[in-house]
């Protein structure tokens, strides 16, 4: 079996009949190097810097900085010195691991108190909290211990990967992206069929940056007995009045069965949460694999105390990120780009063709803007795009930059819509 480097993407190598490990490496191999040699690795290259505005960053053994967009630490707690010095405090303290999973010693006062104040945070007590090592395992363990060949998990077809994984064994259904009439549908006809069903979408998505229809999901879960569960990794800190995210925008804060996110995003950190009922929550403290076999959170996740307490204290972040936001997508659409749909710091920019993606990516890297090209399987095959994550970080001269890049770009390819 042969593939065409020119239209192939990273799905086509997951599994190449008659190929072993040895002969699919060795061709996926071929491929890299293929993807080097016309401009489109814009993957796994090394910074040299921390997370910011302007990164510096080592392409072929040469060094240099660039605006970099390829980052969801949104309101740059990364860098913000409280934070840096929280988490300082933290290995000062209690040194720089654990030693063991939370279930059997590895289980910390600082964790106590990150389950406390995370919980406060979404207006719960700390025993309806659960944290995990990483975002992606708060989504995966959970579901895998929730549920099982019983029960049915009905996704949102642009749900994140790790919701997927953690439906692993159990039924799952999935229904177009914020298709009411259709989620419906499912939850009608499945309606006695199945002992638990549990409905899972995102608050904020992470390639068009468009939110769900919260307040009429909801309706749909509870007219039909069934639960509902939101991941709002880019919507907590960036939405709302107070920056709790897409469920107190729509004021949904307290009806939403289980909540779950990350502090590796707005937090400027490691690691994730559930926000659940404290009996849910102590199933999955208790039965989570990732709690019983996967070591625990380190020392330093006391930074990510002081950044949840930063979106209260210093909310001047949010309101520089949000006209950030503002000027860059109004800049894009004034040149006639397509940004889509998005109504939070996720601004893509819709391309269509794969290949021409890619060249995008390229020249943007040679104008010195860093920016993450998207395409098959993350995005259908004919909606590649290069999606950019807007932080506080970024002054106007970085914003203008990279929209004259985009401008000269335009011009030479022919990428606006309008």
């Amino acid at each position: 079996m042969s593939i065409d480097f020119t239209t192939a993407t990273f799905r086509d190598f997951e599994n190449i009949p008659e190929h072993n490990i040895s002969q699919r490496a060795e061709i996926f191999y071929e491929f890299l190097n293929y993807m080097k040699s016309n401009g489109h690795m814009n993957y796994r290259l090394q910074n040299t810097t921390g997370t910011n505005s302007v990164v510096n960053v080592d392409i072929e053994n040469e060094k240099r900085d660039y605006v970099s967009f390829v980052s969801s630490d949104y309101l740059g707690f990364t860098q913000h010195p409280k934070v840096k010095q929280a988490a300082i405090d933290g290995i000062q303290k209690y040194g720089t691991g654990t030693g063991a999973t939370p279930l059997i010693g590895g289980y910390f006062t600082y964790h106590n108190a990150l389950e406390e104040k995370i919980a406060s945070f979404f207006g719960r007590k700390q025993e309806e909290a659960a944290i995990f090592t990483t975002g992606y395992t708060a989504n995966s363990a959970t579901l895998q211990v929730l549920m099982q060949k019983e029960d049915l998990a009905i996704l949102d077809m642009a749900v994140h990967a790790s919701v997927h994984e953690g439906c692993a064994f159990t039924n799952k259904k999935t229904f177009p992206h914020n298709n009411l009439e259709a989620l419906e549908h499912i939850l009608k006809t499945s309606e006695n069929l199945y002992r638990t069903k549990l409905v899972i979408v995102d608050g904020v998505y992470s390639q068009d940056g468009d939110t769900s229809h919260i307040k009429e999901i909801y309706n749909l879960v509870k007219k039909y007995n069934a639960f509902l569960m939101v991941d709002d990794v880019h919507g907590v800190g960036i939405l709302g009045k107070t920056g709790r995210g897409t469920l107190e925008d729509t004021e949904m804060l307290n009806k939403v069965d289980i909540i779950t996110g990350t502090f590796s995003k707005t937090f400027g950190n490691l690691g994730g949460y559930v926000i659940a009922d404290k009996k849910i929550a102590a199933i999955l403290r208790f039965q989570s694999r990732q709690q019983i076999f996967s070591a625990t959170a380190p020392p330093s996740s006391l930074g990510i105390i002081k950044a949840i307490e930063l979106i209260d204290e210093e909310p001047e972040w949010r309101e520089k990120l949000w006209w950030n936001i503002n000027y860059f997508k109004k800049g894009l659409n004034d040149l006639g780009l397509d940004t889509g749909i998005t109504c939070s710091a996720i601004i893509p920019v819709k391309i269509g063709d794969p290949h021409v993606t890619g060249d995008v990516g390229r020249l943007l890297i040679e104008k010195g803007v860093y920016t993450n090209p998207i395409l098959y399987p993350a995005v259908p095959r004919k909606d590649a795009r290069i999606r950019m994550s807007v932080t506080a970080r970024h002054e106007k001269e970085h914003l203008d930059k990279t929209l004259n890049a985009f401008e000269d770009i335009n011009n030479k390819l022919h990428i606006a819509k309008k």
